[in-house]
């Protein structure tokens, strides 16, 4: 049996369909590519995916950055430089790739790009010592969240060309669950050593391993087959970006799934709040293992489950998960309050992050697959650059909301983020089923 019919019969059997290639939204001559593609483009994604749990933004780097005592201030810069830096410039980023027939050079430059700058990160971190250092690092950081939008915006776009309805949702649960079960490993792998050694030398590894991923992606990624898309709409960027700004007006359902996803962002914004009231009510450190065992075992079980739902219908994954993570945060809010909370009940916290990254890997794929059904065609760029430029600009906002914590404490945020997320239900509701 050749490659390409292993390929075939394995694809069939993941999806159980007769007819495996059931093209949907894509060019009729990607439709026989898309088993090849199905796995390439996973294969890399996976990689991509433990390479950002390799230099995760939230833990690696910031504990890189303290022990070389770098001050506070720069430590603080890092996550509102990561996430808005990425998805800021991709109105910009999608008039550049708009006017390429092919999109896959860009992710490969994208990701060479972050390759590179991880590189530069943890060499940095290795030679250099004092503030210059953090300041090198946060410059490289800029540097790697503008290729991440690049790789963003081409990527979605590439999968929409490539990957057929009723497909996407798998694709991304596949990657994630797989990514999920590596990263368990690898923690518990590295985890008697990290526990012991505070190294720069281990954290630049973890960092320079990293971009050895992106690389090795990158090579696979360049396998994939892509078909000439269409060119047109390509102007002068900053005129062309304004104006496509304006499908938030002109297209209600596109404008409510944007109000959604702004609102579903208290699903992230949450998790760091489990753990500050974790620490608060006297868990030891070694909780910090436990919270990064529960978001890996929570994707690598979820994820396959919400991708095959979501193929199903994405609108309601998104109300589902939502609904979880809203009522999660008005039971811990109850539990605060009616002191629940006393010793020997500390494993409440981390079950309850458990179920919130259950919940929050909902809301990543079923966002994901829906903008991307709902789109199509030449839409699919603005509707990815147009939705994740405003979600930037949410993200920076949303800093400003960590001004609360002192009136209303940590169980209050809970419960504003439970309100958020409620109120995002209700406006997906009435979003149209697209699958």
């Amino acid at each position: 049996m050749s490659s390409t019919n292993k390929i075939d019969k394995i694809y069939n059997y993941i999806f159980e369909d007769e007819d495996a290639r059931v093209c949907k939204d894509i060019p009729d001559e990607a439709c026989t590519n898309v088993p090849g593609n199905f796995f390439i483009i996973s294969s890399a994604q996976i990689l991509t995916k433990l390479a950002d749990e390799l230099s995760n933004i939230k833990t690696v780097i910031p504990w890189l950055l303290a022990s070389l005592g770098t001050p506070a201030f720069w430590i603080g810069l890092l996550v509102p430089i990561k996430e808005s830096g990425s998805m800021l410039p991709q109105l910009f980023f999608a008039d550049i790739i708009r006017r390429k027939s092919l999109r896959k050079p860009v992710w490969i430059f994208g990701a060479l790009i972050q390759s590179l700058s991880l590189l530069g990160i943890g060499l940095t971190a290795i030679w250099l010592e004092g503030e210059i250092t953090g300041v090198i690092i946060i410059g490289l950081l800029v540097l790697f969240s503008l290729a991440r939008g690049l790789v963003s915006v081409s990527s979605k776009d590439i999968v929409g060309k490539t990957i057929p309805k009723t497909r996407r949702g798998r694709l991304t649960g596949i990657t994630a669950a797989i990514s999920g079960l590596l990263t368990i490993i690898i923690g518990a792998i590295l985890f008697p050593y990290i526990k012991n050694n505070d190294s720069i030398i281990l954290y630049s590894g973890l960092l320079l391993s990293a971009a050895g991923l992106w690389i090795v992606a990158s090579f696979i990624f360049s396998i994939v087959k892509e078909t000439p898309g269409a060119t047109s709409g390509g102007g002068k960027a900053i005129r062309e970006a304004l104006k496509r700004l304006s499908i938030i007006k002109t297209d209600i359902n596109f404008r409510n799934f944007v109000i959604a996803r702004a609102l579903f962002l208290s699903t992230a914004l949450a998790g760091p709040y489990y753990i500050v009231m974790a620490k608060d009510i006297g868990s030891g450190g070694e909780m910090l293992a436990v919270f990064i065992l529960a978001g890996g075992i929570a994707s690598a079980v979820s994820s396959l489950i919400w991708g095959k739902y979501a193929d199903q219908s994405s609108k309601s994954v998104l109300i589902i998960s939502v609904l979880i993570a809203s009522i999660l945060g008005i039971t811990i809010f109850i539990f605060e309050k009616t002191g629940i909370f006393i010793e020997g009940n500390y494993w409440i916290i981390p079950a309850a992050y458990f179920i919130l990254s259950i919940a929050h890997s909902g809301v990543r794929i079923g966002r994901k697959t829906y903008i991307l059904d709902l789109a199509g065609g030449k839409k699919r760029l603005d509707y990815v650059a147009v939705s994740n430029t405003v979600i930037g600009i949410v993200l920076l906002l949303s800093g400003s909301l960590s001004l609360l914590t002192p009136i209303i404490g940590i169980a209050g945020m809970l419960l504003l983020f439970a309100a958020f997320g409620l109120i995002g239900v209700g406006i997906s509701i009435r979003l149209p089923e697209v699958q």
